[in-house]
C-alpha cells in the first residue's frame, strides 16, 4: 500500500474568520466548500497553488466550542524568505510566537504563528 497524504481537518470555531486568515494572511486558495446538511457542518477546503495536501476546515453549525488539546503540534508551510514573510505577516497584525531560529547547525530557519483559534503552523524557510 502506497497511501497519498489528502487532507488534515481543523475545526474551526469562526468559519469566515478562519479562510480570511488562511487566504488573506497566508496565501492559500479556497479549493472547495461543501456543506453537510446532515452532519450541520460547513466544510472549505484550502490547497496552495501547486495543489498539493489540503487544509480542511470543518464549522459546525450548532455552536460546539473545541479545547485545543496537546496531542495535536503543528502543521508546517514551507517560505521563500522567512525575514520578508515577518514583515508581511507584521503587516497584517500577526507576531511570530515562537522563532526565527535554527534547529541545527546548517539547518533551515524556523519560526511559528497561531491561527485564529490558536492553532499553531511552524513557517520553514526553504531558500
Amino acid at each position: 500500500m502506497k497511501p497519498k497524504l489528502l487532507h488534515t481537518m481543523i475545526r474551526v470555531s469562526d468559519l469566515e474568520r478562519s479562510v480570511r486568515f488562511y487566504t488573506d494572511v497566508l496565501g492559500l486558495q479556497e479549493q472547495r466548500r461543501k456543506v453537510l446538511e446532515k452532519a450541520d457542518a460547513t466544510l472549505v477546503f484550502l490547497g496552495d497553488e501547486a495543489g498539493h495536501h489540503a487544509i480542511e476546515l470543518t464549522y459546525n453549525h450548532d455552536g460546539r466550542r473545541y479545547e485545543l488539546g496537546n496531542q495535536f503540534g503543528h502543521f508546517a508551510l514551507g517560505v521563500s524568505d522567512l525575514e520578508a514573510t515577518r514583515e508581511e505577516l507584521a503587516a497584517r497584525g500577526i507576531e511570530f510566537s515562537r522563532g526565527p531560529y535554527r534547529v541545527s547547525e546548517g539547518g533551515s530557519m524556523i519560526a511559528f504563528i497561531r491561527d485564529p483559534d490558536g492553532i499553531e503552523i511552524e513557517l520553514i524557510e526553504t531558500r
